[in-house]
């Protein structure tokens, strides 16, 4: 690193509170930028509100790391099994959640560390982040859902799901996106999970009693994405 920019933000063992929020602003603006060419390879349908904002996060989090390892080894392997025995008996299904488990892991270390100066700062810099780059959804429906949803179908095995279910989907959803399938019941039955986005007049209460009403459904579940 050149020698002005070592005496801008300093080393991490040695870094005032200044030169640590230097750091991790310059982190943030890395992540903004890291966001945007993110929105500008991907098409837009296929992007989840919350991971831009994700991206940023993390890269104020991951910029935390050092300030608060710095060259002592017992505090990186304590790290790594702090994260390790973060565990979830249910999927954690958005990216956004799992970068405030990691934020909570690290200021706590911090603390423990006797490194209160890296854990305000982190704090402070990361929450103000956090709102300036907060996932903005789209406008609710006449359902009440905003954006999209997650649709998990259960078909007995041997039907054909386009022609079962697409005149359905074509009345009641703008947008279908088949994300998963699996088989079920020792392969008696064929799961199917799609994100879908629901017609701004359509009801998922609807959606959801006129797949439920054809021949070979099984089950039907509807879940907000956040």
């Amino acid at each position: 690193m050149p020698i002005w920019l070592t005496e801008a933000v300093g080393t991490p063992s040695e870094s005032t509170a200044l030169q640590m929020t230097f750091r991790l602003v310059i982190a943030f603006l890395c992540g903004c930028t890291i966001a945007a060419i993110y929105r500008w390879v991907r098409p837009s349908e296929k992007i989840m509100p919350t991971f831009p904002a994700t991206l940023v996060l993390l890269a104020i989090l991951c910029a935390m790391l050092p300030l608060v390892i710095g060259q002592n080894v017992a505090w990186a392997f304590g790290l790594v099994g702090a994260l390790s025995i973060v565990r979830f008996r249910t999927v954690v299904e958005d990216t956004h959640d799992i970068t405030f488990v990691i934020f909570a892991v690290l200021v706590g270390m911090a603390v423990g560390a006797d490194q209160l100066i890296v854990a305000i700062v982190g704090m402070a810099v990361t929450g103000i982040a956090a709102f300036l780059v907060r996932p903005r959804h789209d406008s609710t429906t006449a359902s009440g859902f905003a954006g999209d949803a997650r649709l998990s179908i259960r078909l007995g095995i041997g039907r054909d799901p386009d022609l079962m279910l697409g005149d359905i989907f074509d009345r009641l959803l703008s947008k279908v996106e088949l994300t998963s399938g699996e088989t079920s019941k020792q392969g008696a039955s064929l799961d199917l999970n799609y994100r879908v986005r629901l017609k701004p007049d359509a009801k998922p209460t609807d959606l959801i009693n006129q797949l439920n009403l054809i021949d070979g459904v099984q089950s039907v579940e509807l879940r907000q994405s956040r």
